[in-house]
C-alpha cells in the first residue's frame, strides 16, 4: 500500500491488474469512514465517448512507476458496479460493490456509510 499522503499525487496513474494489464485510470481513493483507511478507488474506464467510473478495492494493491496495481482481474474490475464519469455512489449502491469483490458490507454504527470520497 501507498502512504496516504501520496494518493493526491496518484490521480491520472494507469491502474492495472496483477498481470500488469492496464484496467484504466485512477480517479479518486474512497476511505472507510470507521478507519478512516483507503478502501477503494474509482478507474476511469471505456472509450473516450462512453466514459464510466469502476470501484476497485485497494486492499493488497502496491504502487510500481507510474502505476498502481491492484490483486483483481481486469474483466472482474471492469464489470464491477459503475458510475457516471460526473456520478456519485449511492449509500444503497455500496452493497453492491462490496458483493461484487465478494467482501464483507457494514455500515457505519448509525447507519452511516462506510466510504467518503477525498
Amino acid at each position: 500500500m501507498f502512504e496516504i499522503e501520496d494518493i493526491r499525487e496518484w490521480r491520472g496513474q494507469s491502474v492495472v491488474d496483477a498481470g500488469k494489464r492496464r484496467i484504466g485510470t485512477l480517479e479518486a481513493i474512497y476511505f472507510d469512514t470507521a478507519t478512516d483507511e483507503p478502501s477503494f478507488a474509482t478507474v476511469t474506464v471505456g472509450l473516450p465517448t462512453q466514459r464510466k467510473l469502476v470501484f476497485v478495492p485497494l486492499r493488497g494493491c502496491t504502487v510500481g512507476p507510474e502505476y498502481l496495481k491492484v490483486i483483481y482481474d481486469k474483466k472482474q474490475v471492469r464489470d464491477a458496479p459503475a458510475i457516471g464519469t460526473d456520478g456519485e455512489l449511492l449509500a444503497a449502491d455500496e452493497p453492491q460493490v462490496f458483493a461484487h469483490y465478494e467482501l464483507p458490507y457494514a455500515a457505519g454504527a448509525s447507519g452511516e456509510r462506510r466510504l467518503a470520497r477525498r
